[in-house]
């Protein structure tokens, strides 16, 4: 039996549990707000123990802009993780049905994704790798992202980091703290079509993915805005 189940257990009910008791609404920031940001984030790295900070939003919304900016203000001490190594393979994909639908929450592996975020919260002492997806492939690579000791402050970055299908919901639990992105739609969606047509769709199959499923991925992520300690417009 593993040793420190129980102790994880303990630490995500009491978190869970303190959340619950404030029942307020996320505090709210400005994507403008470079050093605000930073700093916030350099204080969490600095509490002493290892602490995960969540970056959500719908697609297009800048995680990863953001997630790469907290690590670069942060410094060697932080490392960034995203959801995105997660990603079901094509080959899976296809074989499941589901590779029109790819980036909803049934193309990753939830389950493996709590279980590296347990790990990464459990295992401090140690190196833990996590996956990396690579858009040129449009497939997740194992072991591409070393999380070491060091790294005090690890940013996770993800669509669905706030979610309350099972497992999902349990993400949540894990992380300290929360963030979730919310940039102007006319931005976010501009961001989305160039996207896709930086990766070969023309523009009006990009135009038709940022507001297809890239829409309705991004409507279920706003269900869990309320849930996050920081919403930043």
């Amino acid at each position: 039996m593993d040793q420190r189940a129980p102790r994880r257990r303990r630490r995500e009910q009491a978190a869970s549990g303190a959340r619950a008791s404030t029942a307020q609404l996320p505090a709210a920031a400005s994507l403008a707000d470079h050093a605000g940001l930073e700093a916030r984030a350099r204080a969490l790295a600095a509490r002493g123990d290892r602490q995960l900070l969540g970056i959500t939003g719908a697609p297009g919304a800048g995680k990863s802009t953001l997630g790469d900016r907290l690590v670069e203000a942060v410094g060697p001490t932080a490392v960034l993780v995203s959801m995105d190594g997660f990603h079901l393979a094509q080959e899976e994909l296809d074989r499941l049905g589901r590779a029109l639908r790819k980036g909803a929450i049934d193309t990753f592996d939830g389950d493996g994704f709590l279980a590296l975020l347990r790990r990464i919260r459990e295992a401090a002492g140690e190196v833990v790798y996590a996956p990396r997806f690579r858009r040129d492939l449009e497939e997740p690579i194992a072991g591409a992202v070393p999380v070491r000791p060091e790294h005090a402050l690890v940013v996770v970055e993800g669509n669905y980091l706030l979610d309350a299908a099972p497992s999902w919901s349990e993400v949540r639990k894990v992380l300290d703290e929360v963030w979730y992105l919310e940039p102007a739609e006319e931005l976010r969606v501009e961001r989305l079509v160039d996207r896709h047509l930086s990766f070969g769709l023309d523009r009006d199959a990009a135009i038709a993915r940022a507001l297809g499923s890239d829409q309705h991925n991004a409507e279920r992520i706003r269900l869990g805005r309320s849930r996050a300690d920081l919403v930043v417009r």
